[in-house]
């Protein structure tokens, strides 16, 4: 069954525009509640949210939906996404609902869901979810409405998960960390949990007014953060996305490491604790450095398609804890049900504060592939399939590269786009391989 509004991360678009609009938002309420409402009598949801002017909207709307349907809710107001999934669990709720658009621009928002244990919800359940909105309305009458309360404390709660997942036996003292919260969800919570663990903390990104989320500041816009961690003289920047669950870390020189790299940090942690750790996955596009130096260490990897909901669903799978992507969206089940910036950002400054060392002192040996990525623009109709030159190029450049390189060859999944990427040890045979197969295509 093919789904009308759910993607690959819940329902996103730009406001105003269907389907974020007030109308569906309160229809969306209702059918969630329907469907909750079949194995559930009175459930209750908690709706968190990050700065968008626009959060306010639709979080009326669904709010209106739900108690319309039969359910109670609570409202955290801004919260980071993982602190959603969190408290949800923590608080034995029926599901937790979070209106953001990530790392979009403010124009744009959107939900997502989490279950009752604070995880992603299955593609069967959105599509329950979609079978209930073409159904008409069952509204409950006055007595069999929801309620509705706010949760003071939620702030406080989700403050204290992220400090309980850092080593009691070590501390943030000494350090000075710049903090970007992307004027999102995370601008009230993060600054004061690297704070609370003993950090001195400069702020960033803290500053919401509705309309500047993302903008400038940020996991997809880093040089804020370089430029103001070379200005006061930090050890180290941390920088969340609008829902504080993508991270980009940076060291005292400037430089940036990305998700591949942090991913490996955490998992080598662990084995020079002594740990186990029987596997890790990344997506199609991690670097082959990683790969092949988490097989160095005896640590299988295994790809996932791109998105974090694939890497999570293939951790499940196999029963392992560490998976992330290039982007920066990581997870460590055994510390969260689902991707979490500043968990993560500590577990990577766990393992500098356990050794001693520097972020570039535990990466040594591992230096990124250079990739090359082109994206060709395909004519409408175009079969890229059956292209046999394109398929004669792809084998000679596997042939060249050896073991030594990759290749990847993937469809856009919103544009008429074909991404040739090739990864190689030396920069112009990357860019000249993937050249040779984008021109095929051109």
């Amino acid at each position: 069954m093919s789904r009308t509004y759910f993607g690959t991360d819940g329902i996103r678009g730009a406001v105003g525009q269907a389907p974020i609009t007030a109308d569906f938002m309160l229809r969306l309420g209702h059918a969630v509640g329907r469907v909750l409402k079949v194995r559930e009598a009175k459930p209750t949801v908690l709706i968190g949210k990050d700065t968008r002017i626009s959060g306010y909207m639709i979080e009326s709307a669904l709010e209106a939906g739900f108690a319309s349907a039969g359910v109670d809710v609570l409202l955290t107001g801004p919260l980071p996404t993982p602190g959603v999934a969190y408290l949800t669990r923590a608080l034995r709720l029926s599901l937790g609902v979070v209106i953001s658009a990530s790392h979009n621009p403010f124009a744009d928002n959107g939900i997502k869901f989490f279950s009752a244990r604070g995880q992603k919800l299955p593609d069967a359940w959105e599509q329950q979810v979609e079978a209930a909105l073409e159904q008409p309305p069952q509204w409950v009458d006055s007595a069999g409405l929801g309620r509705a309360r706010r949760l003071d404390d939620a702030r406080g709660r989700y403050i204290e998960f992220c400090k309980g997942t850092f080593s009691s036996e070590l501390s943030l003292k000494g350090l000075k960390i710049v903090v970007d919260a992307a004027h999102g969800a995370a601008y009230h919570v993060a600054p004061d949990v690297f704070h609370e663990l003993g950090a001195e903390v400069i702020a960033i990104g803290c500053s919401p007014d509705g309309t500047n989320i993302n903008a400038g500041f940020g996991a997809t816009a880093p040089a804020a953060l370089v430029a103001a961690v070379k200005a006061h003289g930090a050890h180290y920047g941390v920088a969340l996305d609008g829902d504080a669950d993508r991270l980009q870390l940076v060291d005292a020189s400037g430089r940036l490491y990305n998700g591949d790299e942090l991913l490996y940090l955490m998992v080598a942690d662990r084995l020079d604790q002594g740990l186990p750790v029987q596997g890790a996955v990344g997506t199609l596009m991690t670097n082959m450095a990683v790969e092949l130096a988490l097989r160095e260490r005896g640590v299988e990897f295994v790809r996932a398609k791109v998105g974090d909901r694939y890497v999570l669903e293939e951790l499940a799978a196999r029963g392992w804890h560490l998976g992330g992507e290039g982007s920066g969206h990581l997870l460590a089940l055994d510390k969260h049900t689902t991707g979490d910036g500043i968990v993560s950002a500590l577990l990577v400054l766990q393992a500098a504060s356990r050794t001693g060392r520097t972020m570039a002192q535990l990466l040594e040996g591992v230096t990124l592939f250079p990739q090359t990525l082109i994206n060709v623009r395909l004519k409408p109709g175009v079969d890229w399939k059956a292209n046999r030159s394109l398929a004669e190029a792809e084998v000679a450049v596997r042939k060249e590269l050896g073991d030594a390189g990759r290749v990847l060859i993937r469809p856009s999944g919103t544009e008429p786009l074909v991404r040739v990427m090739v990864e190689a040890r030396d920069p112009t045979q990357s860019r000249r391989c993937a050249e040779r197969m984008a021109n095929t295509l051109r």
